[in-house]
């Protein structure tokens, strides 16, 4: 079974490209939530195994710093690896002393850093057999 991925509060250009390169880098489900109510609502519902969250959330353009937050003081959520969503330094470095991984920005889906990160949390994709 594949890794499920919840990302979070991006415009859907932007929610297709990721869950493009998930998909097809990693085998992986993408789940998409807009919000912090939807957000809860995944994570309690079936295992998630890694949260992207973007900075700007695209529903309210509200912090989605305040979910990661949120999510990590959860005593039932807190362990589920998250990421943040930017290209901004300073913004992954207050994502990390949160508790989340550091992510990556939507300029370097294609980059091979961006998959170094995604497979220390992802793991390797199963390779099918011919």
């Amino acid at each position: 079974m594949g890794k499920r991925v919840l990302d979070v509060g991006n415009c859907v250009p932007d929610h297709a490209a990721i869950r493009r390169m998930l998909e097809s880098g990693f085998g992986a489900e993408v789940l998409q939530a807009h919000g912090l109510d939807d957000t809860l609502a995944a994570l309690q519902a079936g295992s998630i195994d890694l949260v992207l969250v973007n900075r700007k959330l695209d529903q309210d353009y509200s912090d989605g710093l305040d979910i990661i937050k949120r999510v990590k003081r959860d005593p039932q959520l807190g362990a589920v690896p998250m990421m943040l969503v930017t290209n901004y330094p300073e913004h992954q470095a207050a994502a990390v002393a949160e508790g989340a991984e550091y992510g990556f920005g939507k300029l370097e889906l294609s980059k091979p850093e961006t998959r170094e990160r995604l497979v220390k949390v992802l793991g390797e994709p199963a390779r099918s057999s011919p």
